[in-house]
């Protein structure tokens, strides 16, 4: 067993990328990335690291027991850090199947095959494994005009996609005190930045917004979301990983709290500085109002005090700066984009809408 080997499902996801190219950039861990590549994994968001002797690629989807076992045999982990999911609020709503298949049956096969190599450590080795399962917000429901999730927070999700995940969260706590293997686990807000898929929220406003189409803003655009940017989550999770203390959950924020209509204005003001002699200017006049998704929670919102009061985290980004930081990079990425964009998705309605998380 190699003490520096780390699994991470779902790596050529968004997140899952981001904490890739930091853990290569800052860390000697060897990585194993384990993507199925589904329509939202993309290589590409990975190209800076690709070639670096401590990176490795399986093709894998994380229900195939048989697949799982072989690859923890084979490369002996430390840990796995667990993100792969169907994630896309509107895309559960349209066909659940695939969220109950990937983020419940898949937690439960990788749990499987974790406790069953981790039974087969020494004692030194098996104190020193972790599961790291990564989750959601979404899971607590939604909140009123007050009040913050906590770690303690009843669990009351609203959607099929966060119905999933909070089942998934409940495997992995059960696997802990019925079994004794060692996790920890994360829930956190809504993250943006670079390579994020162009059907979230703000890539999706930024990209529209760059070739005059319309910025679709679901209902009045006063839901509210705690804007995380993707890289401070990312050193967030290898504390957590290196830190966290066993079986306990950590909230991750950003203590960004805006309105969905906020968000928008503020792309389309960075937009207007940015490129002052674009034919869209001002880019506001490109909003347009939709009819709202089934059970759309009102407000999410993050107490990520306990992080920050046990393991000494806070975000390092505002967000006013991660997200000028991210339309900065889209505007000059606009291959990327279109490259993503010419595979699966065609930005096709789904669940009532066209965007968010």
């Amino acid at each position: 067993m190699s003490r520096k080997t780390l699994f991470v499902t779902g790596g050529a996801g968004f997140i899952g990328s981001a904490l890739i190219r930091r853990l290569i950039q800052v860390s000697d861990y060897h990585i194993v990335n384990i993507d199925k590549l589904t329509y939202a994994g993309n290589l590409e968001s990975l190209l800076s690291v690709a070639d670096n002797a401590r990176y490795h690629f399986e093709q894998a989807d994380i229900c195939d027991a048989e697949k799982m076992t072989a690859l923890f045999k084979q490369h002996q982990p430390s840990a796995i850090m667990h993100l792969a999911a169907e994630s896309h609020v509107d895309r559960s709503i349209d066909g659940p199947a695939d969220f109950v298949q990937t983020n419940l049956v898949g937690t439960y096969v990788l749990l499987e095959a974790a406790r069953q190599y981790w039974k087969t450590l020494d004692k030194e080795a098996a104190t020193q494994f972790r599961f790291h399962h990564i989750s959601t917000d979404e899971v607590y429901g939604t909140l009123g005009e007050s009040g913050l999730f906590e770690e303690t927070t009843p669990y009351q999700p609203n959607s099929p996609y966060s119905a999933t995940k909070a089942g998934s969260d409940h495997l992995v706590r059960a696997w802990h005190h019925t079994y004794g293997l060692p996790v920890v686990m994360t829930n956190c807000s809504n993250n943006y930045g670079p390579y994020q898929f162009p059907e979230k929220l703000i890539p999706l406003i930024i990209n529209n917004a760059l070739v005059g189409k319309p910025l679709p803003v679901y209902g009045k655009g006063d839901n509210i979301r705690d804007w995380l940017f993707v890289d401070d989550h990312a050193e967030a999770l290898q504390v957590v990983l290196e830190n966290g203390k066993l079986g306990e959950s950590y909230n991750i924020g950003g203590f960004n709290e805006h309105t969905n209509l906020d968000v928008v204005h503020r792309v389309c003001d960075i937009l207007d500085e940015l490129l002052p002699d674009s034919e869209f200017c001002p880019h506001r006049n490109l909003i347009t109002f939709v009819t709202d998704r089934p059970g759309h929670d009102q407000r999410y919102a993050i107490d990520a005090s306990k992080i920050n009061r046990e393991l000494g985290w806070k975000p390092r980004e505002t967000f006013a700066t991660g997200l000028r930081k991210t339309v900065e990079w889209y505007i000059n990425n606009r291959e990327w984009n279109e490259r993503v964009m010419d595979g699966s998705y065609q930005q096709e309605r789904l669940g009532l809408g066209e965007h968010e998380s």
